[in-house]
């Protein structure tokens, strides 16, 4: 039996990486923070939003692109403006 194909989506994919570029700049901004107590405490809060990142990854390079990938950007971006709305980067 042939593997179904993933679909692709090129502008998704941009924003694949442009999430990755977030999420990488965040958390150089938080491991620069020199108090260890601050830095632990924006660690813990944005370990959500790592999260959600990496399970759309995932997804998207399992599945392609599909509603299901739509709907992790989504909580991602959600998630994303909720820890930027609460903490100062």
């Amino acid at each position: 039996m042939a593997k179904k194909r993933r679909k692709l989506n090129k502008d998704f994919e941009r924003k694949i990486y442009s999430s990755k570029k977030n999420v990488e700049l965040v958390l150089a901004k938080i491991y620069d923070i020199e108090d260890e107590d601050i830095q632990k405490e924006y660690i813990s809060a944005f370990n959500g939003v790592v999260f959600l990142y990496e399970r759309l990854k995932e997804d998207y390079d399992q599945q392609g692109f599909s509603n299901t990938s739509e709907d992790f950007f989504s909580n991602y971006k959600n998630a994303f403006s909720l820890f930027e709305s609460e903490f100062e980067i």
